[in-house]
């Protein structure tokens, strides 16, 4: 029984023996570089189970002072390319350090045909470990994500420094290996990601917010040349994108999260130009009218000072804000470029999802095209927009039409030649819409606003033109019933006898001004007959212009 307990005891410190000479004997056959000693040792290691501190002591007395010489924080910061340069030095510790290690246990190949001594890993077990415990205790500064853009270079040069050193290791078993091991997810974990992608996430969306705030402030000039949005927030937006997948900003890591805010982008600028279609269309002439009434009166003034309880009065109220016609067509322009390079978005991101195995760019491709519906859903109330203001001050001239009468009756005036100056005013908006905008717009999207905008002012001019002709005519028959009466000669109250009607050169104007407008309408690149109401437009004037010509004489 007594000497069964002993025997433990006794083993383990023959063990202990052993073992202290076989360490004196492996530094020795390393220095010496002596390969059979080298592996008579760890053999003689592995046969007594002791492997991991065969491994272990090369660790200490092999790498770490090698380490501890390479990592200096003051050579990295102080350094141009410090943190290569060390990084560099560390790669060399393996081929020229573990040359004869890695030959004996199969690390590496031999030019001798002995066996492999197995079971032994050093770059897994002696060199990562001091290495990786050298970087985290030496150099703290490394994994700090305060700056992330020094952040973002220090973890690409360390992650590349990473992968040139699985590619030392043996086989694909010991880079296996080597990911598993602690030490390995020990230094991968002092990456704070989510720290930098937070700084990251800030950086873009405070700027884009910024931009959308400015709401349509107009892209400075030297912004159109790197891309072609008339507007800040357009600009702003497309930038965004684009610095998501940035090799200056993207981390394979994340690229979860950063396709996750590219969408987020997409929906916001979405949400931005649908906002913007819900903004009254400003109105300079309404601003002038409405001035009086924003000074106030003596009394008003005097009754708002008197009650301050009643809050703030009228001319300190916050102006509702508006949009210009330009404006809306600068957003309708944007849209329409964000949702064309789109595909373009998608081959940048492609690259770098292919970095981390990614495949199904299908769903990717369909997410893109949720995104682009969404940015197209906005376009149609911003085109009606836009149809309404030119319909509106389109109109606002050829109302002009009612004042023809006045022009003709009883100012003994000319018979007309030409349309009138009203009708080339109102045409004014269509024409500076393609001279202004063709290099912005699509023709197809330009085309389908002049012919809606011109339908719906057409129409209503017809319907002005017809009341005219109408008033004409009533008019006319009363002359004639009180010339019936006096029992007159005369062929017009007044004007000369043998001449044109007033009447007459009404119709014949309002038939020029059609007339023109016909005319126009073919030199924009339209046809008449898409255009609502222009036929009977047309036939209403005919028919008055052929009245006229039957009643003369």
């Amino acid at each position: 029984m007594g000497l069964s307990c002993r025997c433990p005891q006794r083993i383990a410190g023959i063990t202990a023996v052993l073992q202290q000479s076989l360490e004196g004997l492996l530094l020795e056959g390393l220095q010496s570089c002596d390969v059979d000693v080298i592996r008579h040792c760890l053999r003689t290691y592995a046969t007594i189970d002791k492997t991991r501190d065969a491994e272990a002591l090369v660790g200490q007395v092999l790498v770490k002072p090698y380490v501890d010489e390479v990592i200096v924080e003051h050579f990295v910061e102080s350094h141009p390319n410090g943190l290569q340069v060390m990084y560099d030095k560390l790669l060399e510790f393996v081929p020229h350090h573990c040359r004869l290690l890695r030959e004996v246990t199969g690390g590496a190949v031999s030019s001798e045909r002995a066996t492999p001594v197995p079971g032994y890993d050093f770059l897994v077990n002696s060199v990562w470990p001091e290495i990786a415990q050298g970087l985290e205790e030496k150099l703290p500064s490394l994994f700090n994500p305060g700056d992330p853009d020094a952040f973002h270079q220090k973890y690409t040069i360390s992650m590349d420094f990473l992968r040139r050193f699985e590619r030392q290791c043996g086989s694909q078993a010991s880079v296996k290996r080597l990911r598993a091991h602690p030490a390995y997810h020990s230094f991968n974990s002092k990456w704070n990601l989510p720290v930098y992608f937070q700084i990251r996430f800030r950086e873009v969306a405070g700027s884009l917010e910024a931009a959308l705030i400015r709401g349509l402030e107009e892209a400075p000039g030297d912004l159109l040349e790197l891309d072609p949005f008339c507007l800040l927030a357009s600009h702003r937006t497309w930038s965004s994108l684009s610095r998501c997948w940035s090799d200056e900003l993207f981390l394979p890591l994340l690229a979860h999260r950063l396709w996750r805010l590219t969408l987020q982008i997409l929906a916001r600028f979405s949400v931005f130009a649908s906002e913007l279609s819900r903004r009254p269309i400003s109105n300079e002439s309404a601003k002038e009218i409405k001035k009086p009434l924003v000074a106030g009166s003596k009394d008003s003034s005097a009754s708002q000072g008197g009650n301050e309880d009643q809050g703030r009065g009228p001319s300190e109220e916050k102006p509702v804000e508006s949009i210009s016609s330009t404006q809306l067509v600068y957003v309708v322009a944007d849209l329409d470029r964000l949702q064309e390079q789109l595909p373009e978005l998608l081959e940048t991101i492609k690259p770098k999802l292919e970095m981390i195995g990614f495949e199904n760019f299908s769903s990717i491709s369909a997410a893109l095209e949720d995104s682009r519906s969404s940015l197209s859903a906005c376009v149609p109330a911003l085109s009606s927009r836009v149809i309404q203001d030119l319909s509106e001050s389109c109109f606002s001239y050829l109302k002009g039409a009612l004042e023809v009468p006045r022009l003709y009756r009883r100012t003994n005036k000319e018979v007309p030649t030409t349309a009138s100056a009203y009708m080339e005013s109102a045409l004014k908006p269509f024409h500076q819409l393609q001279s202004g905008h063709k290099d912005k717009l699509r023709p197809s999207l330009v085309q389908q606003w002049l012919e809606e905008a011109l339908s719906e002012s057409t129409h209503r001019y017809c319907e002005t033109v017809s009341d005219v002709l109408s008033s004409v005519k009533k008019m006319e028959a009363s002359l004639k019933r009180l010339k019936q009466a006096r029992k007159t000669t005369a062929a017009s109250p007044v004007g000369p006898s043998s001449g044109m009607s007033d009447d007459d050169k009404i119709r014949l104007q309002l038939a020029l001004d059609v007339a023109y407008l016909g005319e126009q309408i073919q030199k924009m690149g339209l046809q008449t007959s898409n255009i609502k109401s222009f036929t009977a437009l047309a036939e209403l004037v005919a028919a008055a212009k052929d009245q006229a010509a039957t009643e003369q004489p």
